[in-house]
């Protein structure tokens, strides 16, 4: 079959790879009808995840069939239309019973990092009954790539994490497929204000459409100030950071107000500041997490009963043969105008 396989920091090639096959009881192949590329592959290819080896098929968002599953999962069999996580859980250790999935002692975050991922023709799921979801019938399978990764992501690390309330206001640094993930979800507790901050126009005035009330270009004006003259002076209640760069973790301490939250929600690669010489007294929290997907199931039900529209997010549309040229596409999204594109 053929993958898109990572060949080490800047380099990466569509090859012909093994088909998978069942190794495991708990596992299922799955024939991938759609994937997506995820900010995290582009941090991959920057050399930021080390625990990705070169030859890895990369991915690890996708909805398919089931091909095959063994001999000890339950929950599904051939035919079945699934939306894969991108957490695998085995659902048993102490870790996935307190909802920790990405931190499951024997899984975690394993496709497209430790074993192969979903952009290729085909993948191997372990643990299948725990690590997807059934697809219920009549849904665009194509908009609920969304939920693999990107819907949760934002909704658990930046909405949950950043304590997100009726009435509050927050700030979300990164208007990228994340960020505009984490806006999407933040106004299912209706805040009064919501102020996205990025460098590019485009995105800004696609975060308008998707319910900010402010946006802020931070390469043109003076961000920090832009926030406190919209905020009275006081800061943000909650800070989402959804780039991952030292910068925009700065740029969140530097508007979070006393009694707030920092939601880091970004994929970091180098040594990030905190300045608690300044913070120590201000009272605030700072939450870091890795996805655990334990959302997924909830999202699914809100897209269903039409409360989410992921649609929007889907801007490119590619066959797999063209993957090189979709990631082009996603990595040059200034130009392109890209947010998430669609593999398959």
């Amino acid at each position: 079959m053929k993958g898109l396989v990572y060949r080490g920091p800047g380099k990466k090639a569509l090859e012909e790879v093994p088909d998978p096959r069942i190794e495991q009881p708990t596992d299922a192949v799955v024939k991938i009808l759609r994937t997506t590329i995820c900010g995290s592959d582009l941090h991959i290819l920057k050399g930021d995840v080390p625990t990705v080896k070169p030859g890895t098929v990369l991915g690890h968002e996708g909805v398919g069939v089931i091909e095959e599953v063994g001999p000890a999962v339950s929950a599904f069999r051939k035919g079945d239309h699934v939306l894969i996580s991108c957490i695998s859980s085995c659902g048993r250790c102490d870790y996935c019973k307190r909802g920790m999935y990405s931190h499951c002692s024997v899984a975690g975050w394993m496709l497209g990092n430790t074993i192969h991922g979903t952009q290729a023709e085909y993948v191997r799921i372990p643990f299948a009954d725990t690590s997807l979801h059934r697809i219920p019938d009549g849904m665009d399978e194509e908009a609920l790539v969304m939920l693999s990764d990107i819907l949760p992501t934002g909704f658990e690390c930046g909405v949950l994490n950043g304590k997100v309330q009726p009435g509050s206001t927050v700030a979300i640094v990164g208007a990228g497929p994340v960020g505009l993930a984490a806006l999407l979800t933040a106004q299912f507790y209706s805040p009064a204000e919501i102020i996205m901050i990025d460098l590019d126009d485009n995105r800004l005035e696609v975060a308008l459409t998707f319910g900010a009330t402010q946006t802020v270009n931070s390469g043109r004006d003076n961000a920090v100030e832009q926030v406190m003259a919209l905020t009275g002076g006081i800061g943000v209640d909650t800070a989402i950071e959804a780039v991952g760069i030292p910068a925009t973790f700065v740029l969140c301490q530097d508007i979070v107000a006393p009694g707030g939250t920092i939601a880091n929600v970004g994929v970091h690669g180098t040594k990030a500041d905190l300045h608690l010489e300044r913070l120590w007294a201000h009272n605030i929290t700072l939450t870091t997490r890795l996805v655990d997907t334990v959302t997924t199931p909830m999202l699914l039900k809100t897209v269903q009963a039409k409360k989410l529209d992921p649609r929007k997010l889907i801007t490119h549309r590619f066959a797999l043969a063209d993957i090189l040229e979709a990631y082009e596409t996603f990595e040059k999204a200034a130009q392109t105008k890209a947010l998430k594109v669609i593999i398959g």
